[in-house]
């Protein structure tokens, strides 16, 4: 599996579907930790994912507890709107779990505090607060597939 893409407790359905998709465009697994906003039968995360979605190699979590009870050793990388780092930083590997929050509030302060040094951001002007959750997902996926050599 080359990536992972964990999505904490996503909200907009629609922004799943896109990453869904998007993960079986690029051989990525699809992590969600509850709780989320949606049902999995939205039809708004099935229009956005479109026939793909039954390719998807998805796995779905009670909670963050049981997702790092599970993934306890895996190399884990958080974005977030806070950090000071850019995703370019990062020297991707085969495998990473790419971690990013809901998109209201992103990762939990918590959350972030504890994993800082693995904590990045995506570099944007002040005009606005956050890239869309599925476009974010795309930038920092792909970049990782081109370090990889994956592409």
């Amino acid at each position: 599996m080359p990536f992972h893409i964990v999505l904490y407790e996503p909200e907009i359905p629609s922004n799943t579907g896109n990453i869904g998709r998007l993960c079986v465009g690029t051989n990525a697994k699809l992590h969600l930790i509850k709780p989320m906003k949606f049902l999995l039968n939205d039809k708004y995360l099935k229009r956005a994912g479109l026939d793909y979605w039954d390719k998807l190699n998805l796995e779905i979590h009670g909670s963050w507890a049981d997702f790092q009870k599970k993934y306890v050793n895996a190399r884990k990388y958080y974005f977030s709107t806070k950090a000071q780092k850019s995703y370019t930083d990062i020297s991707f590997q085969d495998g990473d779990f790419l971690i990013f929050g809901p998109e209201t509030r992103g990762l939990p302060e918590s959350m972030l505090h504890k994993h800082w040094e693995h904590t990045y951001t995506i570099p944007m002007t002040k005009n606005i607060r956050s890239i869309n959750l599925s476009n974010s997902v795309a930038i920092v996926l792909y970049e990782g597939i081109r370090q990889a050599g994956l592409a």
